[in-house]
């Protein structure tokens, strides 16, 4: 007896990614984009802000790093950026731009993510530390955006994903 198929998908159905499948592959690239965009800013209002690279004055590294040593959970991590805090500055500057710029285009971007989490960690811990209720201090929650892209990298729309398939290709052609 021959047996009939009843069922109304097409044989390879499961090799067709649904709208859901898509969706969930594509999820992180919205928060990519926005911890992107946002490092990338953060690092270059540094840079061309007139007063912010000073060791004193209004707005400046300095005088932000004097007010917040006291109510910081590590104080030593700001004495350690005061005793240069213009080289701190651009340290941490370059270093958003860097993690932005990683972040954006997904270039090592479990590497990038875990950079920008430190930088994170980091602010949490000194600037925002004093903040209350905990909530309104935004480096806390920036740090928590940054743990699904420590977890999963850049797997879409990224150049890891475009370094992983020619990985992938070469492997196949030396077998």
């Amino acid at each position: 007896m021959t047996q009939v198929r009843t069922d109304t998908q097409p044989m390879h159905a499961d090799l067709i990614p649904s709208r859901r499948d898509t969706a969930g592959r594509f999820a992180l690239l919205p928060l990519r984009i926005f911890l992107g965009v946002t490092f990338l800013y953060a690092g270059l209002d540094k840079l061309t802000s007139s007063g912010f690279m000073q060791d004193t004055g209004p707005g400046s590294i300095g005088e932000t790093m004097r007010a917040v040593r006291d109510s910081s959970a590590v104080p030593a991590l700001v004495d350690l950026a005061l005793k240069n805090p213009v080289g701190f500055g651009y340290g941490i500057a370059f270093a958003e731009l860097a993690v932005g710029l990683g972040t954006l285009i997904g270039l090592l971007g479990r590497l990038a993510a875990v950079g920008g989490a430190l930088i994170s960690l980091s602010l949490w811990l000194t600037v925002s530390w004093a903040t209350t209720p905990y909530y309104y201090g935004n480096d806390l929650i920036y740090l928590m955006a940054w743990v699904p892209l420590v977890l999963a990298g850049a797997p879409m729309l990224s150049a890891d994903a475009v370094l992983r398939v020619r990985r992938r290709r070469r492997a196949g052609e030396y077998r």
